[in-house]
């Protein structure tokens, strides 16, 4: 099966081996996503809604160079920080997902960098 790699323009180098998609059989697979400018400088430090804006504008972006949108996302998994950031990442969450929800999880954890509270990877099918 023959398979992309999705990068949008003005993407930043990774600070790890990856990149920010796959695209296989019509199937998009972003990467883990966190809050980071193109230099790889947490953006939004202390502010969980904030931060998950960014996380949710950078994977439409990554969709959308695939040839899809937020609309095709099937599964999100979410890591944060702590759980008292979860209303908030909630409350952004609904306004990029408003209708049909994809599948998700959330845990906590800790992230790459500390200054990061959360971090999402997706799926999105968009056609072949």
């Amino acid at each position: 099966m023959p398979k992309s790699i999705v990068i949008p323009e003005g993407t930043g180098v990774p600070i790890a081996p990856f990149v920010p998609a796959t695209k296989a059989d019509g199937i998009v697979y972003v990467s883990g996503t966190l809050p980071f400018d193109k230099d790889n400088n947490v953006v939004f430090p202390g502010d969980a809604a904030a931060q998950t804006r960014h996380v949710l504008d950078t994977i439409k972006n990554v969709i959308e160079t695939a040839g899809g949108t937020l609309e095709d996302v099937t599964f999100n998994s979410i890591f944060i920080t702590d759980w008292s950031h979860y209303a908030a990442v909630n409350q952004v969450y609904a306004e990029y997902f408003p209708g049909e929800k994809p599948a998700r999880f959330c845990i906590q954890c800790g992230l790459v960098k500390p200054e990061a509270l959360i971090e999402i990877a997706s799926v999105a099918h968009v056609g072949k």
